[in-house]
């Protein structure tokens, strides 16, 4: 069966059931601060960068099996890169 997406949110909003999954297995790791967000933000910003015409399997697939220390790495990069980015809109006078 063949699905079409228009828009990245109606395909988040697919594959929601899978991201829950993988977000409750961070938080079996101890990892309480990963989200389905943040899992979908790693996977679109690193393994679907170029990916077009990806298959909804594929997707899954990369959701459940995508390793978790590698989510987290990314997430922690974001982290601190807002955090230091917040550190230079200070200004002092």
């Amino acid at each position: 069966m063949d699905y079409e997406f228009h828009s990245q949110l109606e395909l988040f909003q697919r594959v929601q059931p899978a991201l829950h999954v993988k977000e409750e297995e961070f938080q079996r790791l101890g990892y309480l601060s990963i989200h389905s967000v943040d899992i979908w933000n790693y996977l679109i910003e690193t393994r679907w960068k170029m990916g077009h015409g990806l298959m909804l399997s594929d997707i899954v697939d990369d959701i459940l099996n995508t390793d978790c220390h590698m989510i987290y790495d990314y997430w922690e990069k974001k982290k601190s890169s807002i955090k230091e980015s917040s550190f230079e809109d200070i200004s002092i006078i």
